[in-house]
């Protein structure tokens, strides 16, 4: 059967990022049949990014920050369904069943089910006052709307990741007495050297931000309308309210039922195909191979997201595409941007180059001569130049990276 044919379905679980650009990419490549989006959130589709950054700083609501206007779907003919859950795939028959009781056949499915928040295991947690994750707009609407109510304005922040940061910054531009707490001894612990955890460290610090690091969350007592957040040293914290940072747990649940490998996400192949002809998975709850590193891997950011969409989008179409980008990320936090280009892991040396001013420097990531990531923060510049750099791989001299007096050119460094 053609993708011509206006018989097909295609049928993507998740209008987040990724299903949601899966499925605009489908119409421009060619796909002519119907083309149906289910999500349990019953939002019009909307960018998540800016939930922990001016969402928390504004007023505004999701209605500002939609993926694509209302009108779009209608012109491209996407059934979009929300506020429906789909309880499971039916690989056989090639059918979903629904949550309202209802089933629907596909011919292609596309699995973008992304991930939830982690809550820890914390004494009373569950029983506490005002306690949110911040992943989707209803989260940020609750943080927002505690901050705004609340007297004395008291947030504990536990966990010193992106998302704890970036949050931690909005609610200080509202206002709130800020406190994160992070059980690493330095924040951004995971995923950064430790010169650019200490740059951050420092930025909160000036900007009234309490970060407590090495400390434990391990009980949460309700106290009236307010909480008391106990560390494992002994030390103790009134809270009006409560964000939870720590992590993710993969929605691969409908996956495996179904029967599809998994293996810390569901597993796909170049194309994003996974182990069925006629299903294939994108965005943050995907393990899928990069040829560029050579191992494989697990990536929450958008631009994945929107990459993979497009991948699946022109494999379903019966292009030949393999899925090989450079990962970036970004993060704003006060009046810093942090731009990401690249992966660290296994990283043996870093180069830091100061662009004049505190604020303005980038981090460049060695495994022996190959360069892995730059870290670019208030430099635009080294975040494009690193992006060439790397997917090049052509050979640097270290020793440039240093030098002010060389111009910020892409041959300037070459060895």
């Amino acid at each position: 059967m053609s993708i011509a044919s206006e018989n097909m379905v295609c049928v993507i679980i998740g209008a987040s990022h990724a299903g949601v650009n899966c499925a605009f990419a489908l119409r421009r490549e060619g796909w002519k049949g119907k083309i149906i989006l289910y999500d349990i959130d019953k939002n019009f589709p909307y960018h998540r990014p800016p939930l922990s950054k001016t969402y928390l700083t504004s007023e505004e609501g999701t209605e500002q920050r939609l993926l694509f206007p209302k009108e779009n779907y209608k012109t491209d003919n996407i059934t979009l369904r929300l506020g429906i859950a789909v309880n499971t795939i039916k690989r056989k028959e090639n059918t979903i069943s629904l949550s309202d009781g209802s089933s629907q056949t596909y011919d292609k499915l596309v699995i973008a089910t992304g991930a939830s928040p982690f809550i820890p295991p914390i004494q009373g947690i569950d029983m506490a006052n005002n306690v949110f994750p911040m992943r989707t707009a209803d989260d940020a609407v609750n943080i927002r709307n505690t901050i705004n109510n609340s007297l004395h304005k008291r947030a504990v922040i536990i966990g010193g990741g992106y998302i704890g940061l970036e949050t931690a910054a909005s609610l200080k531009k509202r206002g709130a007495h800020v406190t994160v707490i992070e059980r690493e001894e330095r924040v951004l612990a995971r995923v950064t050297a430790a010169e650019m955890s200490e740059f951050f460290t420092k930025l909160h610090l000036r900007n009234g931000v309490e970060i407590h690091t090495n400390k434990h969350v391990i009980s949460i007592k309700r106290k009236g309308n307010y909480s008391v957040v106990a560390c494992d040293d002994g030390t103790k914290l009134n809270a009006d309210l409560i964000v939870v940072g720590v992590g993710i747990t993969l929605n691969t649940e409908l996956a495996q039922n179904a029967g599809l490998d998994i293996d810390n996400g569901i597993k796909v192949d170049e194309t994003t195909r996974t182990n069925d002809a006629n299903i294939f998975a994108i965005g943050d709850c995907t393990n899928h191979y990069n040829p560029h590193y050579k191992y494989h891997l697990r990536l929450e950011s958008v631009q994945n997201a929107i990459e993979q969409a497009k991948t699946a989008a022109k494999t379903i179409c019966n292009q030949k595409v393999i899925y090989d980008i450079i990962p970036w990320f970004w993060s704003d936090q006060f009046d810093i941007k942090l731009q990401i280009i690249g992966l660290s892991k296994g990283y043996n040396n870093i180069i830091i180059r100061k662009e004049g001013g505190e604020n303005s420097f980038s981090i460049w990531y060695f495994k022996d001569d190959e360069l892995l990531a730059v870290n670019a923060v208030n430099f635009a510049k080294a975040f494009v130049l690193g992006a060439k750099l790397i997917k090049s791989k052509q050979k640097i001299d270290q020793m440039k990276l240093t030098d002010l007096s060389i111009p910020f050119k892409p041959n300037s460094f070459l060895a």
